[in-house]
């Protein structure tokens, strides 16, 4: 059993910067995927970024593609969200989950994903 825990959401400004980091915990931890999903109100959780266990290769949504970055630290079983350059759009709870290899399934899925934190909010307003 994974244990998914977020910290790091709080209130910005537009324009301001935020780094979510996320710890796992568990008899033994070593998934496939690390993601970042956000859920807006109103709106059905989004995918927002992943990294691969292995090689730390990333990928991200399009609305995030340049101001947002994901790493991990293998060592101390972490995921981090840096978010640079934050939009009102942004505003959302963050979920940290965790995914194991799963043929046919896109990393951008929540279906590829099996733990899940209880999520952190970032709230970006003025």
């Amino acid at each position: 059993q994974v244990q998914l825990v977020e910290s790091g959401g709080g209130l910005v400004q537009p324009g301001g910067s935020l780094r979510l980091s996320c710890v796992a915990s568990g008899r033994t931890f070593s998934p496939f995927v690390m993601g970042w999903f956000r859920q807006a109100p109103g709106k059905e959780r989004e995918f927002v970024a992943r990294i691969l266990w292995s090689d730390s290769t990333p990928r991200y949504a399009d609305s995030v593609k340049g101001r947002f970055t994901i790493s991990r630290d293998n060592a101390k079983n972490m995921v981090y969200l840096q978010m640079n350059s934050l939009k009102s759009e942004d505003t959302a709870v963050y979920y940290c989950a965790s995914g194991p290899f799963l043929s046919r399934i896109a990393t951008t899925e929540e279906k590829a994903y099996d733990s899940w934190g209880q999520g952190t909010q970032v709230t970006v307003s003025s």
